[in-house]
């Protein structure tokens, strides 16, 4: 850094910062900017890890580079309103408020934009690998780390063959991979899978969370036991001009030196009214627990085609996934995650439905499914971290650091550009 950096950066120090969102990225955006001697209380108005950091996979998906919206995608969307348990569904009566959304999503999967979407995931997941690890070590967290890889399955050879793009953009960006071509490959992973998978490919630096929960709240402890505050109170309003900002919490207001609005599916609410309309939908996802005994899990496992996963939870097991783009106000549809299991009995031999728990959860997903991180349009003093899809708890850590060489106005590790919330 230079001397004029360092100055710069001295003259930011201590200031009082206000997070929106207690969920896993606003926790991780408080413990890294705590580190740098800043003054945070997090806000959220139902508590910690209340929505999707509560109940998703709890994966660090950091091979994951490859964008929702893939060249020829849109060719299959009439099947997501023929198919509503399909993998990617629209509810029919979200359908028409969806289009805008669905336009920016068409858009994204042009070849030109794909390309850039990857490019730009690929950067990021390079310092989130980086990042989480840092955490693990400033936490002391590895006792909540599972290191046990990732398989992904495949069903025949053309298929298997279809996916040999994507692999190789894996491997292009540095990501480690090996190509399995028999259910005996497969077995010597993952036994007790359906031998109608074929082939697979297995990610061995693809790393989980006992718990995404349990995470969230122990990095939340951490934060709470160096200084941070935690309060439950919901943000009624969000007020900044070129230089300030402050919160309305109703009963009274607050102004902090810098907000970090890390909401997640709610964040666009707040961010309009500062002006900024930004292409934020969500991806409902659903999912069900199993207790302990359920499965002998070795290793995270992907169903691909089916749009669902299996991974290890506390010493049982979780079956989830899916997409299903229906926004906020509409009422969970738990027969998605009746079919997800169903579907799990018969591809995992052996495994126990008995005893699950059901969820569903808000997933903040943009188009060109890259979050964004960036100042506000009219206000320096508001710093965006939301949109990160269902790659939430994986860029947490990346997205902390990112936000505060924002914050402290430090040339930051990777180009923010994609990121910015003014591309669309």
């Amino acid at each position: 850094m230079s001397k004029a950096a360092a100055t710069d950066a001295s003259s930011q120090a201590g200031m009082t910062i206000a997070i929106i969102g207690g969920g896993i990225v606003g926790v991780s955006c408080g413990l890294q900017l705590q580190t740098l001697g800043h003054a945070v209380t997090i806000y959220d108005r139902k508590g910690l890890a209340a929505e999707a950091s509560a109940g998703n996979a709890g994966a660090f998906a950091f091979s994951e580079i490859i964008p929702l919206a893939t060249p020829g995608l849109m060719r299959k969307a009439p099947k997501w309103l023929l198919d509503p348990m399909g993998p990617l569904s629209i509810p029919p009566r979200y359908a028409l408020q969806l289009a805008p959304w669905l336009l920016r999503f068409w858009r994204a999967s042009w070849q030109d934009r794909y390309d850039a979407s990857i490019t730009a995931q690929a950067a990021l997941m390079g310092l989130a690998r980086a990042a989480l690890e840092r955490q693990i070590s400033l936490s002391d967290g590895e006792h909540l780390i599972q290191r046990d890889g990732q398989l992904q399955l495949f069903e025949g050879a053309r298929e298997f063959q279809a996916s040999q793009p994507a692999w190789d953009a894996r491997g292009t960006n540095g990501i480690r991979y090996d190509l399995l071509h028999s259910p005996e490959e497969i077995a010597e992973i993952q036994p007790g899978l359906s031998r109608q998978f074929t082939h697979a490919g297995y990610t061995p630096d693809w790393i989980n969370t006992v718990d995404p929960k349990t995470w969230c709240d122990f990095l939340a402890g951490q934060f709470v036991a160096r200084g941070g505050r935690i309060e439950v109170q919901e943000v009624k309003a969000l007020n900044a001009d070129r230089a300030s900002a402050a919160l309305d919490l109703g009963s009274h207001r607050v102004t902090p030196d810098r907000v970090v609005l890390a909401a997640g599916a709610w964040s666009h609410q707040l961010a309009r009214g500062l002006g900024d309309v930004l292409p934020l939908e969500t991806e409902r996802g659903y999912n069900t627990t199993l207790p302990a005994g359920a499965f002998d899990l070795k290793t995270h496992v992907t169903f691909g085609s089916h749009g669902f996963v299996a991974s290890r939870i506390n010493g049982g097991v979780r079956i989830g996934g899916a997409v299903e783009l229906g926004g906020l106000k509409l009422p969970p549809n738990f027969k998605r995650a009746q079919v997800l299991l169903k579907k799990a009995c018969r591809f995992m031999s052996g495994l126990d439905p008995a005893g699950g728990s059901q969820w569903m959860g808000f997933r903040p997903s943009m188009p060109d499914s890259l979050p964004v991180i960036g100042a506000a349009s009219g206000s320096e003093a508001v710093i965006y971290a939301f949109g990160h899809g269902h790659l939430g708890l994986t860029q947490s850590a990346a997205t902390a650091e990112l936000v505060a060489d924002l914050i402290t106005r430090r040339p930051s590790a990777i180009s923010l550009a994609a990121f910015s919330p003014d591309r669309f």
